[in-house]
């Protein structure tokens, strides 16, 4: 249930200064650290609608949705931009018994210092080392056409926070406010996020795009695997125990494999650099098995340029205990344990949308995102069976 924050900034509710989320391994819009357990990314119509109106039986598998806070952009002492986040003017969920709000009293850091020293809340932070100094070229191929196959850093995130920025500081004033929703953060539970970002569908354009947006994102289907298996890789993070470093790839890596390539990567996603986590794969294919018959059942709603999450932990507890590293936070019993989750619903439409209360009519279930789910399903098997 999302209620109201009980105090006003008058009562003494402090700014919360928002950092880039380190965990970001795809998308363009920038996700922004709130707290440990809740992230915030700007608020988009459709996609609080989504949210506002989710169907019971896919609310295990989206992330929690915590309410709205007012943001606005602000220079520190050095003239740097960051973003200030205002609890009292939003909202937040106050079930689950811990408000979870990281207060920052005071915001003396400056951008430089707040993206290089994320305040970490798991240890596989200290293993992904931002650098302010980005190059976007760092992201795409070496002169001998090939990627860099391990960096000690995912880049991406801090890529996204930064273009953000710019667009903001050009369009709008310091006084302006900016509504962003609170959504949970889903890895806070892993000790080192293995996280895979997968583009779902065989169309990726909402109903609102432009003809200029449309034919590009046909072409961009056309050409990758979007098309030929309903789904893409679109980022990826891997925890590698031999080297202790995040593998990563991004989406313009996503968009060039062929059906064989998007196969082997997804088998690198699972591989621990000493291994094939083959543990996770039976534990993965129910997870989809079960999100599968529940789009089934969601007549109307298209997911359009929506991503789907899988993740794991990539410290296994043997190796914990071989390292005298912490354990993975919430695990219990089962060292296995995955996740799945559906995010990005900018463009999903559906029938009684409050933001689009006229929506192009749709039948029956997003077709083109089973023929994702199946065919990913359906690889992972075949990896499951050792071939």
């Amino acid at each position: 249930m999302v209620g109201q924050s009980p105090l006003s900034p008058a009562e003494g509710r402090a700014a919360v200064l928002l950092q880039p989320f380190v965990h970001q391994v795809g998308g363009h819009t920038s996700m922004l650290t709130y707290d440990e357990h809740t992230v915030c990314k700007p608020l988009v119509s459709q996609e609080l609608s989504f949210y506002e109106s989710l169907p019971l039986a896919m609310r295990q598998f989206t992330p929690q949705y915590k309410g709205i806070v007012s943001v606005h952009l602000k220079k520190d002492s050095l003239g740097n931009l960051i973003l200030i986040a205002s609890p009292g003017l939003g909202q937040l969920d106050s079930a689950g018994g811990d408000p979870a709000v990281t207060l920052w009293h005071k915001c003396k850091r400056s951008h430089t210092q707040v993206t290089k020293t994320f305040k970490d809340s798991c240890p596989g932070k200290m293993l992904l080392r931002t650098d302010l100094q980005y190059h976007t070229d760092s992201l795409l191929e070496d002169a001998n056409g090939k990627q860099p196959e391990r960096k000690s850093y995912n880049p991406w995130g801090l890529h996204c926070h930064r273009q953000h920025l710019n667009r903001m500081s050009s369009k709008h004033n310091e006084n302006k406010l900016h509504q962003f929703l609170l959504l949970e953060n889903v890895v806070s539970k892993y000790s080192y996020p293995c996280i895979l970002d997968l583009k779902m569908g065989t169309r990726q354009h909402g109903d609102d795009a432009s003809e200029e947006k449309k034919a590009r994102h046909i072409k961009k289907c056309e050409q990758s695997t979007s098309a030929s298996l309903g789904v893409r890789i679109c980022g990826m993070q891997v925890y590698q125990a031999d080297s202790g470093h995040f593998l990563c790839k991004d989406k313009y890596f996503g968009r060039k494999l062929s059906a064989e390539g998007f196969r082997q990567t997804l088998r690198q996603f699972l591989c621990s650099g000493n291994q094939l986590r083959t543990e996770l794969l039976e534990p993965i294919i129910l997870r989809l098995k079960a999100l599968l018959a529940v789009i089934r059942k969601q007549s109307s709603y298209r997911f359009y340029s929506s991503s789907l999450l899988i993740i794991y932990d990539g410290q296994e507890h043997k190796e914990s205990a071989d390292h005298h590293l912490p354990f993975p936070k919430s695990h219990g019993t089962n060292p296995s344990r995955v996740d799945v989750r559906m995010i990005d619903f900018a463009h999903t439409t559906f029938k009684g949308s409050k933001s689009n209360p006229n929506p192009t009519p749709y039948d029956g279930p997003d077709h083109g995102y089973i023929f994702g789910l199946e065919n990913l399903i359906k690889i992972l098997q075949s990896l499951s069976e050792g071939k």
